[in-house]
């Protein structure tokens, strides 16, 4: 019953972001690798019955998304036949080397903690290596940010292989790497507001941009407190929910600067964004949707054209 309930609890406060976890599948696949030396080789052993299932669920979520990514061919099941034959084969491999370090190592109690911690600190480092190796071609918030700024900054789109080598793998906080001076327009976007969350004041500001600037989006933008907030229509498909949130983004680069931050956002997706999703396309990027939490909170208004109104 306490697998079950885990297993539970992991499933419903991560049932959304499965696949695109808190950051990228990449985050995913190491949070997994950690989870997986933590549970199974440290906790269990004090607490047999309780820990063992979050890592599964996790491993078993980023492993379909993985295999959809190198289904090149759309061969999903010959590659996952294939992984499945080379873990069986470096499970028994390892099983075999275990039992032989497990003789030797016998009634030596700093021999065998040596040996664990170097293996473990050994196996969590070849994830990560294996985890950098990996260069996704599908669109998420932190890669998102990447391309854009430099986009904005250069004209250019980076390749899935340039943008793998700068997207963190660790959460943000963890990573030494980032400088101060780094703008991670993601951290300042928040895709799905709810309407009823809004005061008066902001419902009117909201009320006046829908009729001025997003008349046919299919989306509104509320920027509060520097932190610019999505409305998704009720009727947006995957490609809406995508350039809404290169619209905030773009917003949100703004932010720093003195100006309309409706009016020259909007002007730059006038002019630059279908340039900008036929470069991503050419360099090998899926603009077809973005790799999001599910939007649980839309909306539904109306707003009548000019053209509308003067007939």
């Amino acid at each position: 019953m306490q697998f079950l309930c885990n297993t539970f609890v992991f499933c419903h406060s991560h049932f959304t972001t499965c696949e695109v976890s808190c950051y990228c599948v990449k985050n995913e696949k190491k949070k997994k690798s950690v989870m997986e030396e933590a549970q199974f080789e440290l906790i269990v052993p004090c607490f047999p019955t309780k820990f063992p299932y979050p890592a599964g669920v996790a491993s078993g979520a980023t492993r379909a998304a993985l295999t959809r990514h190198f289904a090149l061919q759309n061969n999903a099941a010959d590659i996952s036949a294939k992984e499945g034959s080379q873990e069986t084969m470096a499970t028994m491999i390892g099983m075999a080397l275990g039992m032989l370090l497990a003789r030797i190592t016998t009634e030596n109690p700093l021999a065998i903690w040596f040996s664990f911690l170097s293996l473990t600190m050994f196996h969590m480092l070849a994830n990560y290596k294996a985890v950098r190796c990996l260069a996704l071609d599908s669109l998420n918030f932190e890669r998102s940010t990447i391309l854009l700024q430099h986009f904005v900054e250069t004209g250019q789109v980076l390749s899935p292989k340039q943008v793998s080598t700068m997207e963190h793998v660790l959460p943000l906080w963890t990573t030494l790497r980032l400088s101060k001076s780094a703008k991670l327009l993601h951290t300042d976007v928040k895709l799905g507001l709810r309407v009823s969350s809004l005061d008066h004041l902001e419902m009117a500001n909201l009320l006046n941009s829908a009729g001025s600037f997003y008349r046919k989006a299919k989306y509104l933008l509320v920027e509060r407190k520097g932190i610019v907030s999505v409305i998704m229509h009720k009727d947006s498909t995957a490609a809406d929910i995508l350039k809404s949130y290169i619209h905030a983004l773009v917003m949100a680069n703004l932010m720093d600067e003195k100006r309309s931050l409706h009016l020259e956002s909007q002007s730059w997706m006038d002019k630059q964004y279908e340039i900008f999703i036929q470069k991503l396309k050419s360099s090998g990027w899926k603009t077809e949707r973005l790799l999001s939490p599910s939007v649980i909170w839309k909306a539904d208004w109306y707003s009548e054209s000019l053209d509308e109104k003067n007939d």
